[in-house]
């Protein structure tokens, strides 16, 4: 007898199993160390370091815990109707694919553009993934990831039962997001100073200039 396990594993996730009766389940509790935050001052009241539960469900703890050959990650943005800026989440996706070495990795737009996450889960099955990593490429938690996008994702694991899912945390805080964010007030400085050109992001736009109020 097949039936649909919903699991509610933590805020940050969204765990879903399709599993037989006979499957069995069993439960650990631990604290995933990426929301334990160094400073106190700056925890968020909406972070919970209350237990979660992770579901072993015929899978070994290494399994559950790493990208194998038979996941499928999606990397999901916004989606936009400017054609450059879904362009670059494709850019994105062979760089993430060629840096993490990882076999099936797609790219999915929330709304106004195609992939969808429909489509893409469905090329991820198609190409023999029995679990799906759908990662959403926003900074911070919003409406999009607490409703939209694990609405879109189940919706979209209907046509493929036995296939699980997770609906990852978005990028949120990081060390290495601040050397990014430098590097790019550096670069346009840069660019405004004459010393470099336009990087990927403004070609053409002519947009990274001053502005000065007269």
């Amino acid at each position: 007898m097949l039936m649909q396990s919903s699991v509610c594993i933590h805020p940050q996730y969204s765990y879903v199993r399709s599993l037989t009766t006979e499957s069995r389940v069993n439960i650990r509790w631990s604290l995933p160390k990426f929301i334990r935050l160094q400073d106190k001052s700056v925890r968020s009241s909406h972070v919970s370091t209350k237990p979660y539960m992770a579901i072993q469900i015929g899978v070994s703890r290494e399994e559950l815990h790493r990208v194998g050959s038979r996941d499928g990650v999606i990397i999901v943005d916004h989606g936009s109707r400017r054609k450059e800026s879904n362009l670059m989440l494709n850019e994105f996706v062979v760089m993430f694919r060629d840096k993490t070495g990882y076999p099936i990795v797609e790219p999915a737009h929330m709304e106004l553009a195609e992939p969808s996450i429909k489509h893409a889960f469905s090329s991820c099955v198609q190409r023999g993934a029995n679990r799906v990593i759908v990662c959403p490429f926003f900074l911070f938690p919003g409406r999009h990831w607490h409703q939209d996008i694990p609405f879109l994702t189940a919706e979209a694991a209907k046509g493929h039962p036995g296939v699980s899912y997770i609906v990852t945390a978005p990028i949120g805080l990081h060390e290495l997001i601040a050397d990014v964010v430098n590097d790019r007030i550096k670069h346009c400085l840069s660019h405004v100073a004459g010393d470099v050109e336009e990087c990927a992001v403004c070609a053409g736009t002519g947009k990274c200039r001053l502005y000065s109020q007269d």
